[in-house]
């Protein structure tokens, strides 16, 4: 790609451009610095070349790229994530990627290409299509693009972002902001790169995964499975790096392609807990039906898990449903941090992935095995034009879904010293300019109403709003602002606008008692997520304590048990089913007799009623061959039942009846039967007499075409004198002829004594004009007597050939 010259301005860009005024005291460009962007047609030089105010040791900023890898395999895409730790934010940014030691200055310095996900937060800039910047300004804390890695040869490449915050900082791309992959070995091909630093934090810390679908026909709506759509459930784990789940570029084990062809996790549970050294919790959660529905409806699934110093990665999927094997999760998420501390939040959006074990490339594709099975990796819009994501100019796919994990609990000695929160080593350079009011005097309102309650309870972000009226507007060609306002809000006791107020994170479950027999304590913990701005001192609890009883009736034959575990999934798919959940024996009684305490529990669970589940069929089979080979027939088509027989009887129909039409059958002439012989067209020596016949149907469509419809044969009556003069020749004929007349008169009425009849017409014109044609002439009945026996007494008709001669 080539770009024509460019002048050089301070708003070349839309990351820029809102700053233009404020970065102009900021940004310092050197003559040196114009000279070479001039030199190089200005191809994103000043981008990389603007040199901003900063601090060294800000870590409230980071890029990372999805799964933390140090190589890049050439021709594969990345997630690179620009995120700023709460309560930090950024208006502007730049991203970018050149190869290792370039400057910028030339198009083959840069590396790989960036690919939009969302066009409301990201584009390319207008005068560097290569960098990727905002698309407005305004306050964020993420973004999120894509970054197809380089062909082979390419080497290191270097990622690079620069943020803006608060109008006049602007932090240079180094640190944190700097990411660098370089290209994977051959020999490496196939395998997802993975953390290969063992983690340094102490103790553990519990999480709290909640899955958010966002897949829903108002979002994906090409061929959308209204019917049966869902997500099935949640299974994963928290592992170490020693034991795979899933990964791209991997090959999907027997558990994961249940998952994925069949929603099923029970495979991949027993994959999980046969890896019980590697693994320290499994992570389950309930499926959903339908796959999206309003958070005011249905809560968002969620699990909670632990992780420690060996076991700190997560991994979890879970399949869309219906499709042929397409799911969506993590893989080999690291939640230990390089400071030996734990990840406090990971935000990620899900796109699907294809295990690999089904070739189907529609939502409802019949089964059709992959032999021999590929390699796990991510769907695209190019796959196949029957897609559901396809699209034809190779756009990104919407995510479907997003997970958020955060943490809620942190148990054990802490070895990391860098603070969680940030707040007491950032500080705005100067406070938020207060928004002016751009009421035009036009527009007459009433005084604003007072704020609403928030609508969040908890310490989550949730929405007030307050209402005016508009009361005139006195020129209608100036628009009047809205009526509503709208505010970001937590729960009481939460509020982020109190300076001296305390964030605290919900309460942890209690812990164990503290006594095996008898009366003991227990407790739970919570911890600060927000100090006071302030700086005041946080005086809410983070401990509470009460007593518990364990065994009231201590004898010597008591025993220990550990705290019950999670529910197993319900045994029913509909319906009533039952659910069990276990637990151990922690000490064994005194006196060394039986534990008498119930080691399994069992209640009854209610499923979706089973009529309610909607059938699962596969996609209507190609239309079947008309049933006839030419004009109108009939032909049919037929689907398959893939959900199970035990769900309910399915009342839809699995085939269809349609008519058809092909082109016209052939239609064949069609003639009358073959006249009487004419007469010999020759009163003397050799001749020849003709019969005929008549076209009833023109032949159509390609029908056999008509046969001949006169024929000829040779005919002698008697052999004519030789060399008579032309004029006695004619006499005798004629003398003959009226012979001939008499005679066939005479005979007539001796042959039917009982009739007189009429003598003989006329001979009628000849019906062709040349190439034989025929006469006809009629002797009807004159009287019948009475007293004749004949009853054969008919009227009769001669034909004789005309018109012999060639056309």
């Amino acid at each position: 790609m080539r770009l024509s010259p460019a002048p050089v301005r301070l708003s070349r860009s839309p990351a820029l451009l809102a700053l233009a005024l404020p970065l102009a005291a900021a940004l310092a460009f050197s003559d040196e610095t114009l000279d070479k962007v001039a030199k190089s047609e200005g191809y994103c030089s000043r981008i990389l070349r603007a040199q901003g105010t900063r601090r060294e040791g800000y870590t409230e900023f980071s890029l990372r790229v999805e799964g933390d890898p140090d190589f890049y395999k050439p021709g594969s895409s990345y997630r690179v994530t620009l995120s700023a730790a709460p309560p930090s934010y950024f208006r502007g940014f730049t991203l970018i990627a050149l190869k290792e030691n370039r400057e910028g200055d030339k198009e083959e310095d840069h590396a790989g290409t960036f690919q939009i996900i969302d066009e409301e937060e990201t584009q390319f800039m207008s005068n560097c299509p290569v960098a990727v910047t905002e698309s407005t300004p305004r306050r964020r804390t993420r973004i999120q693009v894509f970054w197809m890695a380089p062909p082979a040869g390419t080497g290191c490449v270097i990622l690079k972002a620069s943020i803006v915050q608060k109008r006049i900082i602007y932090f240079q791309d180094e640190g944190s902001l700097t990411k660098k992959l370089c290209e994977q070995d051959p020999t490496f091909d196939g395998v997802t790169d993975k953390p290969i630093l063992d983690c340094c934090a102490c103790g553990t810390a519990k999480y709290r995964l909640t899955f958010y679908g966002n897949w829903s026909e108002k979002t994906h709506p090409k061929d959308y499975p209204r019917r049966a759509n869902h997500w099935s459930a949640i299974i994963g784990g928290s592992h170490s790096k020693n034991y795979v789940l899933w990964e791209y570029g991997g090959y999907a084990s027997e558990g994961v392609r249940q998952v994925a062809e069949l929603g099923s996790p029970v495979k991949m549970e027993e994959e999980i807990r046969q890896q019980s050294d590697e693994v320290l919790t499994v992570i389950k959660a309930k499926a959903q039906w339908p796959a999206w529905q309003p958070l005011n409806v249905r809560a968002a699934p969620s699990a909670e898990f632990s992780v420690d110093r060996t076991r700190h990665l997560m991994s979890f999927l879970t399949m869309m449903g219906p499709s042929p094997d397409w799911n969506v999760g993590l893989s080999a998420e690291d939640l230990c941090t390089k400071e030996c501390g734990w990840v406090q939040k990971v935000v990620q959006d899900l796109i699907p992935w294809d295990a690999g074990t089904d070739s189907g490339v529609t939502y409802e594709s019949p089964n059709k095995p992959t032999i021999p099975q590929e390699k796990i990796r991510p769907l695209t819009s190019l796959d196949h034009p029957q897609s559901p994501f396809y699209d034809p100019e190779g756009g990104s796919i919407i995510q479907v879904a997003r997970v958020v994990i955060e943490r809620i609990a942190r148990k054990g000695e802490q070895c990391n010293i860098v603070p969680d929160n940030v707040d007491d080593i950032v500080a705005d350079l100067a406070p938020e300019e207060k928004d002016e009011d751009d009421t035009p005097e036009t527009c007459i309102y009433s005084n604003w109403s007072p704020w609403s309650a928030c609508s969040s309870s908890t310490c989550d972000k949730g929405k007030r709003m307050r209402q005016r009226m508009l009361k005139a507007q006195l020129d209608l060609s100036v628009p009047c602002p809205d009526t509503q306002d709208f505010q970001p809000c937590m729960g009481p006791g939460c509020s982020d606008e109190d300076g001296s107020t305390c964030t605290m994170s919900e309460w942890i479950t209690w812990s164990p008692c503290s006594i095996s027999c008898g009366l003991g304590m227990r407790s739970r913990e919570r911890y600060v997520k927000q100090f006071p701005e302030d700086g005041s001192v946080c005086t809410l609890p983070t401990e509470e304590t009460e007593k518990c009883t364990v065994n009231e009736e201590c004898s010597p034959s008591s025993c220990l048990m550990t705290e019950w575990g999670e529910w197993d999934e319900c045994s029913a798919t509909c319906g009533m089913g039952m659910k069990k959940r276990h637990r151990m024996v922690k000490m064994s009684p005194a006196d060394g007799s039986m534990c008498k305490a119930e080691p399994s529990q069992a209640e009854k669970c209610m499923m979706p009623e089973c009529h309610t589940i909607p059938c699962l069929l596969s996609p209507w089979s190609e239309w079947s061959d008309c049933s006839v080979t030419c004009g109108k027939g009939m032909r049919t088509r037929q689907r398959m039942l893939k959900s199970l027989a035990e769900l309910g009887d399915c009342n839809e129909e699995l085939e269809q009846v349609e008519k058809c039409m092909l082109p016209e059958c052939p239609i064949d002439c069609e003639l009358t039967e073959w006249s009487q012989w004419s007469e010999c067209n020759k009163s003397c020596g050799k001749g020849h007499m003709i019969r005929t016949r008549m076209i009833q149907l023109e032949p159509q469509f390609g029908g056999t075409p008509c046969p001949e419809t006169v024929q000829r044969k040779k005919c002698r009556v008697r052999k004519c004198l030789r060399n008579p003069s032309i004029q006695k020749l004619r006499w005798r004929e004629a003398r003959e002829s009226r012979r001939s007349e008499q005679l066939r008169e005479e005979s007539d009425g001796e042959q039917f004594p009982g009739c007189r009849m009429r003598p003989w017409t006329a001979w009628s014109e000849c019906t062709k004009l040349c190439g034989g044609g025929i006469q006809e002439r009629y002797m009807t009945v004159k009287k019948r007597f009475k007293s004749s026996q004949f009853t054969s007494c008919k009227d009769k008709k001669e034909i004789r050939a005309c018109n012999v001669h060639p056309c």
